[in-house]
């Protein structure tokens, strides 16, 4: 059958109308104001079938899964075996060019692709360790692969780039983790990680500014089992110390501890603060200095001794 495409106008010849609609049923696109057929025989590339809930059009659909950085073949490549066991599914008379097949395969994976493989295992390990979001994993990943193409992971470990690249954007997108947490997780030393990061964020031109105390307040919370009035309160006043300059040059956890130490004192929810200290890995002086800072600058000095004073 022949089709018939005409050239899509910006408005319709006859009378000017910018506004057409589709006829479905026909094919054809329409001027909505004289009913000039401008366009007819119009190709449907919708699917053939329909779904009226979403287990339907899951059964139903044709489309592979997405793309994804976090495989280092986005997702594409068929393997060939997966494992030993799954020789035995093989008949016996194929077992041999079923083995072959599988080393084959492995010898013909590029350098690069293996390099990626290595390094995306141990991401995974590392975003489930750490209880962070896809968004987090597919952009490491991605920045990881770019690292590769230009050359900066030779000469130094796969596991110090992958915590690096995972330090920077875990604060690029809002869910901070220190570098004591990554360096426990990694097993790769702070210090290490910290030099990684400055060379790959200078090469990527990867420009972060250090992450506000508010990022941490929620997970700090959540750690030690304050409520939500807590988590508001704790933002409030780092909100208002932001305004008063307390928080400039100031480490953001031992802020946001300080923070959270207070708000739980003035809702009732106290936690002595050895136990912040010992949850969010900060010391007990830096918490005793910043809730002074905080306390005098926010003017809640005498309420919050007043309130240490009931509960003791």
């Amino acid at each position: 059958m022949a089709f018939k495409h005409a050239k899509r106008e910006a408005k319709c010849p006859e009378c000017g109308c910018t506004h057409f609609f589709e006829d479905e049923s026909k094919g054809e696109r329409v001027c909505a104001k004289c009913g000039l057929v401008l366009e007819e025989s119009m190709v449907d590339t919708s699917p053939e079938w329909r779904a009226f809930d979403e287990d339907q059009r899951s059964k139903r659909t044709r489309a592979g899964a997405p793309l994804t950085f976090t495989k280092h073949d986005k997702g594409l490549t068929t393997e060939i075996g997966r494992g030993r066991g799954e020789l035995f599914k093989v008949r016996p008379e194929k077992r041999a060019q079923y083995y072959r097949l599988t080393k084959w395969q492995k010898r013909l994976v590029e350098s690069k692709d293996r390099n990626l493989s290595f390094a995306l295992s141990e991401l995974q390990r590392l975003i489930s360790f750490l209880g962070l979001p896809r968004s987090v994993h597919e952009e490491v990943a991605k920045k990881y692969e770019q690292a590769v193409d230009r050359g900066l992971v030779r000469g130094r470990s796969m596991e110090s780039v992958i915590a690096a690249l995972l330090y920077a954007v875990t604060r690029e997108l809002g869910t901070p983790r220190t570098l004591e947490e990554i360096a426990e997780a990694s097993g790769v030393e702070r210090r290490e990680i910290g030099r990684t990061y400055r060379y790959i964020a200078r090469e990527l031109r990867v420009r972060i500014l250090p992450a506000p105390p508010q990022d941490y307040v929620p997970r700090f919370a959540s750690m030690l089992g304050l409520s939500d009035k807590v988590q508001a309160k704790a933002i409030q006043f780092l909100r208002e110390a932001k305004k008063n300059e307390v928080t400039s040059g100031k480490g953001p956890t031992g802020v946001a501890a300080a923070a959270l130490y207070i708000a739980a004192v003035l809702e009732g929810e106290k936690r002595t603060q050895r136990e912040i200290a010992d949850a969010i890995g900060v010391t007990e002086v830096t918490i005793r200095n910043r809730f002074k800072e905080l306390v005098e600058k926010l003017g809640i000095e005498e309420e919050v001794e007043k309130k240490v004073r009931e509960e003791s």
